[in-house]
């Protein structure tokens, strides 16, 4: 099983170059990924002020936040009416605080859609939800278009079903048994992939999500069996896709968390023509992003329970 596990994880990792070269001319382009908990819950208290300094600094041409939307009120587990919630109707207005003209919602099943906001037009592609009864996907996913120095660029964001039973899970105890969440992130992962980069398979292409599901390059980290279930959303996309893990190509000797939790499990992909425009990519910890958890409400962070992916290209 030893060596099987290391088998994959080379695969995996086949054709990526660990040296990244910056191209002497050309244009920058930056791309930032956040989870930002529950539509930026610690946000609200100074009116997003700190996440605007903070979204400003960064300077990024398109962001794309997971959980964009207004769920509780401020410090409690107490959920907002509909008619309160500030995200996600206002992020023209938040965006516009930190530089970015342009919203586009993705697909909205629940409390927790993604929202990519852009400095440049957004060309919306599909609100993905999934279908009935079966397929669903539970908290919706997006695709939209943005242009980069002349090359169109397609967004793919995801956010697969967090738990360990399946969605809709008429006995969680028993799905939980079956390992029903980790097949149910992978059938979300794999419905998304098949109606994105399946159906349009030229192109340039960036996926990115807190997709709650670990990969089997960072074994060496987590230890477990070569056949355990938690690795089937990220074998998907490794076996049938032609995505790069970014930070895994970069940092191949290294797992770089993104939890609290102390995992890594928010990714951005690219595909092989896009790659060697990359000039840097870093999973954001610093005196703001550190996450810092709520003295009252315990399982929530200050800022997030997540930590930002930040990637520069050089077109």
């Amino acid at each position: 099983m030893k060596r099987i596990a290391v088998f994959l994880a080379v695969i995996m990792l086949a054709g990526c170059s660990t040296k990244v070269v910056k191209p002497e001319a050309g244009t920058p382009f930056r791309l930032l990924f956040w989870n930002i908990q529950n539509g930026m819950w610690s946000g609200q208290g100074d009116n997003y002020d700190k996440f605007v300094k903070w979204v400003s600094d960064q300077d990024a041409d398109v962001c794309v936040w997971c959980e964009a939307r207004t769920i509780y009120y401020t410090g409690t587990r107490d959920k907002m009416p509909v008619e309160e919630k500030y995200l996600v109707d206002h992020w023209p207005e938040l965006a516009a605080r930190y530089g970015h003209k342009y919203v586009y919602v993705g697909g909205m099943r629940d409390n927790y859609p993604q929202v990519i906001t852009s400095k440049t037009p957004i060309h919306g592609m599909a609100k993905i939800v999934g279908e009935e009864p079966d397929s669903l996907v539970a908290h919706g996913a997006t695709w939209a278009q943005v242009t980069a120095a002349g090359k169109t660029l397609n967004l793919v964001a995801l956010h697969p079903w967090p738990h360990p039973y399946a969605y809709n899970a008429a006995d969680q105890e028993a799905s939980k048994a079956a390992h029903g969440g980790d097949a149910y992130r992978k059938l979300e992962v794999e419905y998304v992939c098949k109606h994105t980069i399946g159906s349009a398979q030229n192109g340039n292409w960036l996926m990115m999500g807190d997709l709650n599901s670990i990969s089997r390059t960072d074994n060496a980290y987590y230890g477990l069996p070569a056949d355990d279930s938690k690795f089937q959303a990220q074998d998907y996309i490794h076996e049938h896709t032609p995505y790069k893990d970014i930070i895994k190509c970069l940092y191949p000797e290294e797992v770089i968390l993104s939890t609290a939790s102390n995992n890594r499990i928010d990714y951005v992909y690219c595909t092989p023509d896009l790659y060697p425009a990359v000039t840097n990519a870093r999973i954001v910890r610093d005196s703001y992003t550190d996450p810092v958890r709520d003295e009252v409400v315990t399982s929530f962070y200050h800022p997030s329970d997540h930590l930002p992916i930040i990637v520069d290209f050089n077109f």
